[in-house]
């Protein structure tokens, strides 16, 4: 019986491609790579610029990894780019990936215990500019293979759009996917500029306060706060209508020092303007209460190691810190 033959294959027609096979493991590193450069950098071409080669080729090795996955990772326009929900949750893992990744790499040379590369911290303004430079020097000293990006915001962090990798937050935590660690409490007490008492007694008693012109620090307290005293635990609530309200410490301060108002703020602050006279410490024997501060991270099974040891240097240097900012008060 004759063996049935093929069809054979209309002359001119194109040959069938092959399946597409996925990229090998080292190149999905690589695809990786850059898609958390993409997401970090803000836009494909400052991502090329910071990888060295060119926007075609980032977007080609974008346009792979999405192929790979068979999932879209961002919403591209003319003026935009904005992760979608798979994105999101690739860019968490991915990073997560690469961190184990680097982690196997370092044990593997033997060098798992020194850092390298580059963090991003998120810090408030005036604790960024100021009380938290000791406690970053101290860090940058001890592990010199590391780079900082040390960015002054006051607003809440968005960890994957922002590219953040740490962020030290004063006041309560309320963002239940972070981890947050509190490393210190942050006392407050109240001052007002000798100009502002217009030659009455320094008052002693919160119940003293309400006649005065007032400031407030809006991420805070806006027209009322409780002060307590230190001794006893007594509670004493103050309603007031502020002259001035800003989202600004320092702003605060500066107002309180040209005789705006009385405001409460962080002791560490407004210490040397008490020493020199410039500010009055009202009320000493109560206090508002003190605010938490806390480092926050995304939560992952690994962490890098720039990662651990710049937790572990804020946690032993930022309580001394502040301690040595308020002796006295």
């Amino acid at each position: 019986m004759p063996h049935p033959s093929k069809p054979s294959r209309p002359r001119g027609s194109p040959k069938r491609s092959p399946p597409p096979t996925a990229p090998a493991t080292a190149d999905r590193l690589e695809l990786m790579q850059t898609f958390l450069r993409i997401v970090d950098a803000g836009s494909l071409s400052s991502a090329a610029a910071q990888l060295g080669t060119t926007q075609p080729t980032v977007s080609r090795r974008l346009q792979a990894l999405e192929r790979s996955l068979g999932l879209r990772l961002l919403q591209r326009s003319t003026h935009a780019m904005k992760l979608t929900e798979d994105g999101a949750r690739c860019y968490e893992r991915a990073k997560e990936l690469l961190a184990s990744w680097e982690m196997l790499e370092a044990d593997l040379r033997g060098a798992s215990d020194e850092p390298e590369g580059t963090l991003r911290v998120v810090v408030p303004h005036a604790f960024g500019q100021q009380l938290l430079v000791d406690p970053l020097t101290e860090y940058l000293r001890r592990h010199p293979r590391v780079s900082v990006e040390w960015l002054l915001h006051d607003r809440a962090v968005d960890f994957i759009a922002d590219g953040i990798d740490c962020a030290i937050q004063v006041g309560e935590v309320h963002d239940p996917s972070v981890v947050a660690l509190r490393v210190a409490q942050v006392p407050r007490i109240v001052v007002a500029a000798p100009s502002v008492l217009a030659g009455i007694p320094v008052p002693t008693h919160p119940d003293e306060l309400a006649r005065l012109p007032w400031l407030s620090l809006r991420m805070f307290y806006r027209n009322e706060l409780t002060l307590t005293h230190v001794a006893t635990g007594e509670a004493r609530p103050i309603v007031f209508h502020p002259r001035v309200s800003t989202d600004s410490l320092y702003a605060l301060r500066s107002a309180a020092v040209q005789g705006l108002g009385v405001c409460v703020g962080s002791a560490w602050v407004l210490q040397e303007d008490i020493a020199r006279g410039r500010l009055v410490h009202l009320v000493p024997n109560w206090r508002a209460a003190p605010l938490p501060l806390s480092l926050l991270y995304p939560a992952a099974r690994f962490q890098p190691a720039r990662l651990r040891r710049f937790v572990e240097v804020m946690r032993e240097k930022i309580p001394a810190a502040l301690a040595g900012t308020t002796q006295g008060v």
